[in-house]
């Protein structure tokens, strides 16, 4: 049975344990293969499977995704393979902040963290692996050191209330958002957008792109939200009409879930990768193993659209079909930086969207 836990701090409602519970067995009857057949498990190698029941058949995973996702994903792994999942959901920063303190003391307490900014940990918590599936993502997707993958593509996109905006109100570059006057106080943006400040800079050029941004925080004075999620929640909710940016699956996940939202392209789309990576002091490392080659199959990622994920792997179509092909029309720029210039660009940004 997957554990889930979570600091008392966020911990999930009861309704939304409820949910995650229901749809985690919906999706085990959905992946099961007919009687007497058995469902094709290309990342499901033996002898890997064998070399894990020997670790003691348990998974222990840090990670940011949402456990309306994150729950019924990994109980399709532990129906497959008998291994308990335990399941500990944090954002990103206290991600980081634990992992390092954890690090720091030597506790082999997690096997797998799962979360935008893995790369950014170091490679002195990040081990070398290589997960047979890991060929059939993009290149990209691909720590050329082997540290980290990606599991699915945050692509960062402008997202808006649709009751509230409509199509033909959409700027069609940034420099639009100038005359849009009337959005100020209406507009948001998540607090760690980073990866898209970068985008910025390098399609428009350090003086121009920095113009700009602070050209457009001055018209539209956005508010700083804390996560994505909570970003694309309130702009459904119409509490913010428009998000400046924000990661598309996860406006896709709201819109999908029913909400007035949607995303639109602008140049430059920054690309940022939710990525998977195993701890050096993994407890459990075969099975950590055979949990990332589990994630970045073609079964593990097409379970993942229907939540708005967009796949890292060319095999796997979009939900709803045709978002890449929006997505690259416009000029893609990966984002992917060491924990140092993390710094300096967080410095950045705050100093733009947070002036003292």
């Amino acid at each position: 049975m997957l554990q889930h836990s979570k600091p008392r701090t966020c911990a999930a409602k009861p309704a939304a344990r409820i949910a995650a519970g229901l749809l985690a067995a919906a999706v085990i009857l959905a992946f099961a293969a007919p009687a007497g057949a058995q469902a094709p498990r290309p990342w499901l190698i033996p002898e890997l499977l064998a070399a894990a029941k020997a670790e003691g058949s348990t998974l222990t995973i840090y990670a940011s995704m949402n456990e309306e996702e994150a729950l019924p994903f990994w109980a399709v792994f532990e129906e497959a393979t008998g291994i308990k999942v335990n399941f500990l959901r944090m954002s990103d920063s206290a991600i980081r902040a634990r992992v390092g303190i954890e690090h720091r003391a030597r506790q082999r307490t997690w096997d797998l963290v799962a979360t935008t900014p893995v790369y950014r940990l170091g490679n002195e918590i990040l081990a070398q692996f290589d997960p047979p599936q890991a060929k059939d993502l993009i290149p990209q997707a691909r720590d050329p050191d082997r540290r980290w993958y990606g599991l699915y593509g945050n692509y960062n996109t402008p997202a808006y209330n649709t009751n509230h905006v409509k199509t033909a109100e959409l700027p069609k570059t940034y420099e639009e958002f100038l005359d849009r006057k009337h959005w100020a106080g209406k507009v948001a943006i998540d607090a760690t957008d980073s990866e898209w400040l970068t985008g910025m800079f390098a399609h428009y050029g350090e003086e121009r792109g920095s113009k700009l941004v602070r050209d457009i925080v001055a018209t539209l004075k956005p508010a700083v939200i804390d996560g994505h999620l909570n970003l694309a929640r309130q702009v459904t909710a119409g509490e913010y009409w428009i998000a400046l940016n924000n990661y598309v699956p996860l406006t896709l996940n709201v819109k999908l879930a029913g909400g007035p939202t949607d995303f639109w392209a602008l140049d430059p789309v920054a690309l940022a990768f939710g990525s998977i990576g195993v701890n050096t002091q993994a407890p459990h490392p075969k099975t950590a193993l055979l949990a990332t080659n589990f994630v970045l199959s073609k079964q593990a990622q097409q379970f993942l659209t229907q939540f708005g994920r967009l796949p890292t792997r060319l095999d796997v179509e979009t939900n709803p079909p045709g978002v890449m092909q929006v997505l690259h029309q416009k000029k893609v720029l990966p984002a992917v930086f060491s924990a140092d210039d993390q710094k300096k660009w967080n410095t950045v940004f705050n100093e733009i969207f947070r002036p003292r």
